[in-house]
């Protein structure tokens, strides 16, 4: 099962770049940048990486990515990740990045799409690996700060597919955000959500009716509300899973106590993703094998998820169905 799932042509649609920023990479960058860390060393930072719920794991989080300055950084960070993902055979990625992070730290829009973009755009020449930019608002931060954001990235518009809601989430529904979504979808962007997570069902609600996403990023609290899951298999609604994330951060206590299974049970379109790898312990191919291993998970139930992993993604159905018959011919021949 390890080996089928290393190799099976797979979709990431949940990944936030800065949290794949590993380690090491984080010293090489500030000593790039003449910065320095409240950590000593590598191994320091790990150990740092033992979190109680989404808000520890955030402020440690926004520390390591105050070392992302220059375009350069920004491309350094988005190339290591491409390069994992292309060695765990993910065949297209769709990417979350969060200005405001930096933007508010003086950093220009322009310096962080532009590294990230030119990563993506050097992924596909080298590797065949196509690729999405999503960018999110940072919740906890005002609705008005969001809309500026968004202002700031529209003369970038043709980079980025979606628009997108993450960091804290309880406290912070998505009805706060009606109007910045609202903008975005009449400039034509898609939009997707963080919801019920942390959060209850209803945020998911929200996510759908008032900011007419295409999908709920991570939405394992759905399976508390019938009337919801009943919706979300209706409308083959996606689901972006990360399972090793929602461990890390205590919304399950084990992998053998998470849903996923009974999401695949109940007909969801749930995927697995990494979240943000380099604090929770594995890429997708990690959260894929753990998963599966916990929840005794069947050869059908990867292929299920790989299958949906392509069918929630934003690329066109000429792309969509070319990747399927790439996943189906590798199924066929393992």
């Amino acid at each position: 099962m390890e080996a089928f799932i290393r190799g099976i042509p797979k979709a990431e649609l949940h990944i936030h770049i800065e949290g794949s920023l590993e380690p090491e990479l984080m010293f090489q960058l500030a000593k790039r940048n003449g910065l320095s860390l409240p950590f000593s060393s590598v191994e320091e930072v790990r150990a740092a990486y033992r979190f109680s719920d989404l808000q520890s794991f955030l402020d440690i989080y926004y520390v390591g990515a105050r070392v992302l300055l220059k375009e350069q950084d920004f491309y350094d960070m988005t190339w290591a990740y491409l390069e994992k993902a292309h060695q765990q055979n993910v065949r297209h990625t769709e990417i979350f990045f969060d200005p405001q992070t930096h933007t508010d730290r003086g950093v220009s829009f322009k310096t962080v799409i532009g590294g990230i973009h030119r990563a993506l755009t050097d992924a596909t020449i080298r590797y065949g690996m196509s690729s999405r930019l999503i960018m999110c608002f940072l919740r906890h931060l005002t609705a008005d700060a969001a809309l500026n954001t968004l202002e700031q990235a529209l003369p970038f518009k043709h980079w980025i597919a979606a628009v997108g809601l993450d960091s804290s989430e309880l406290g912070h529904p998505p009805e706060k955000f009606v109007t910045v979504f609202e903008r975005a979808l009449a400039e034509g962007l898609l939009t997707v959500a963080h919801a019920g997570e942390e959060g209850p069902p209803d945020y998911i609600w929200q996510a759908l009716d008032l900011l007419r996403v295409s999908r709920i990023d991570h939405g394992v609290q759905s399976t508390r509300d019938s009337a919801l899951v009943e919706r979300l298999a209706a409308e083959q609604i996606p689901l972006t899973v990360c399972p090793l994330s929602n461990v890390a951060l205590r919304v399950f206590d084990s992998l053998q106590q998470h849903n996923l299974k009974q999401m695949l049970d109940m007909n969801l379109c749930a995927t697995v993703n990494s979240d943000d790898p380099a604090y929770f312990g594995g890429y997708v191919n990690e959260n894929l094998i753990q998963v599966c291993a916990a929840l005794d998970l069947s050869r059908d139930d990867v292929c299920r998820l790989a299958k949906n992993s392509f069918n929630a993604s934003f690329l066109s159905d000429i792309e969509k169905n070319s990747m399927l018959r790439e996943l189906d011919d590798y199924v066929a021949g393992f």
